[in-house]
C-alpha cells in the first residue's frame, strides 16, 4: 500500500530538515584562538582611560580585563583592577565589583589604596539590597530581605576599624547610620507585626534588640514603648513599670496621664521617622546612583583616577564637605 503523493512529500520534507539540522549540530564550533597581547599595557591603559572619560564602560573594561590578562605583574597591574573595580560598579556589576574588591585586598593588603577596596566593597552590598526592580516600588525596605545590609554594615565596621583616616571614612560612617535606621526600622516592622497578633514575647525581643544593637536608632522610643507594652501584657509588672519610668524620663509624650504605654502615639513617631530616614544621605546617595548623566558627562572631564574612585565624594566643594563630615558627628 503506497502512501499518497503529499504524504510522500511531507516526509521527504521532515527527513530533510532533520538530517540538516543534525549535520548542523555536529559541526564542530570554530574555536576561538588566544593570539595574545594586540598593544603594549601603556596602550591599553591610555584606551581604557579615554573609554572612562566617555563613560563607556564595556569598552573601559574590555581594555583593563586584557591589561591585567597579558600584563599581571606590569607597572599597571595594580591601577588596572582599582579601574576595574570602578567600571564594575557603574555597571552595576556589583557581585563583580565585590569579587573584584575582596581579590585586590588579598593580594595587596598594603595598597596605599586598599581602603578604597574596602569601602566600595561595603557600597556594593549596600547597593544589592536595592538593585531591581524593588528599588522603583512602593515596597518599604523595612518589608524586604536585608541580609545584604546586614553584611555592608559589617563591612563599613571593618574599614572604619582598619582605616579611620580614610578619605572615603565620613561617607561610610554616614551610610552606616543610614543601614542602622532601616536594620532597627525592619526589627520593629517585625515587633509591630507581632503586637497585632499578641505575640508579646515576641515583640519584647524585637524591640529589646533595637535598644541593644541600634541605641543610636530614632526607633528606639517606640521600642522602648513596646517592651513596656509587652511585658505588661506578659503580666511582668515590675519590668513593665521600669520602661514606664525610662520613657516618662526620656519621652513623656509616649505615657498617658494614667501611667501606661501610649503605643500610638509610639507607632505614630516610628512611623514619621521611617519616612523621614531615606533622605539621610541627600547628595552622596545621587551621586553614586542617581546622578544627572549631563553632571556626570560635564565632571568626568576634570576628574583624576582617585576623584572617579570616589564616586563623586573628592569633587564636591569644600565647604559641601565640611557640612557632610559636621552632619555626620
Amino acid at each position: 500500500m503506497s502512501l499518497p503523493k503529499y504524504k510522500m512529500t511531507m516526509l521527504a520534507l521532515t527527513i530533510g530538515i532533520a538530517s540538516a539540522m543534525v549535520g548542523c549540530s555536529s559541526n564542530p564550533k570554530k574555536e576561538v584562538v588566544d593570539t595574545g597581547p594586540q598593544s603594549s599595557e601603556q596602550v591599553y591603559i591610555e584606551k581604557a582611560k579615554k573609554a572612562l572619560e566617555r563613560n563607556q564602560y564595556t569598552d573601559a573594561a574590555k581594555h583593563l580585563e586584557a591589561l591585567e590578562t597579558y600584563y599581571p605583574t606590569g607597572n599597571y597591574a595594580q591601577q588596572a583592577q582599582l579601574e576595574l573595580l570602578y567600571v564594575k560598579f557603574q555597571q552595576k556589576d556589583y557581585e563583580g565589583a565585590i569579587a573584584l574588591a575582596d581579590r585586590f585586598i588579598r593580594m595587596n593588603p598594603q595598597h596605599p589604596q586598599v581602603d578604597y577596596a574596602y569601602y566600595v566593597r561595603g557600597v556594593s552590598n549596600m547597593e544589592q539590597n536595592y538593585n531591581g526592580l524593588l528599588r522603583y516600588t512602593s515596597l518599604k525596605q523595612s518589608h524586604r530581605d536585608v541580609s545584604y545590609l546586614k553584611v555592608a554594615y559589617q563591612n563599613f565596621v571593618d574599614f572604619i576599624r582598619r582605616y579611620p583616616s580614610s578619605e572615603y571614612a565620613v561617607d561610610a560612617a554616614q551610610r552606616m547610620k543610614f543601614i542602622s535606621q532601616e536594620l532597627a526600622e525592619s526589627e520593629m516592622n517585625a515587633a509591630r507585626f507581632n503586637v497585632k497578633r499578641k505575640a508579646w514575647l515576641a515583640a519584647v525581643e524585637r524591640s529589646l534588640w533595637v535598644i541593644e544593637h541600634y541605641p543610636q536608632a530614632p526607633q528606639v522610643p517606640e521600642a522602648l514603648a513596646t517592651v513596656a507594652y509587652g511585658y505588661d501584657k506578659l503580666g511582668d509588672k515590675t519590668t513593665s513599670q521600669q520602661y514606664i519610668e525610662v520613657l516618662k524620663l526620656n519621652y513623656p509624650k509616649l505615657v498617658k496621664s494614667d501611667g501606661t504605654v501610649n503605643m500610638r502615639a509610639a507607632r505614630s513617631e516610628g512611623s514619621f521617622i521611617n519616612r523621614a530616614t531615606l533622605g539621610i544621605f541627600g547628595k552622596e546617595a545621587q551621586t553614586l546612583t542617581e546622578q544627572n548623566p549631563s553632571e556626570v558627562e560635564a565632571d568626568e572631564e576634570k576628574r583624576s583616577l582617585t576623584n572617579r574612585l570616589s564616586f563623586g565624594l573628592l569633587d564636591r566643594p569644600k565647604d559641601e564637605k565640611t557640612q557632610s563630615t559636621e552632619a555626620a558627628e
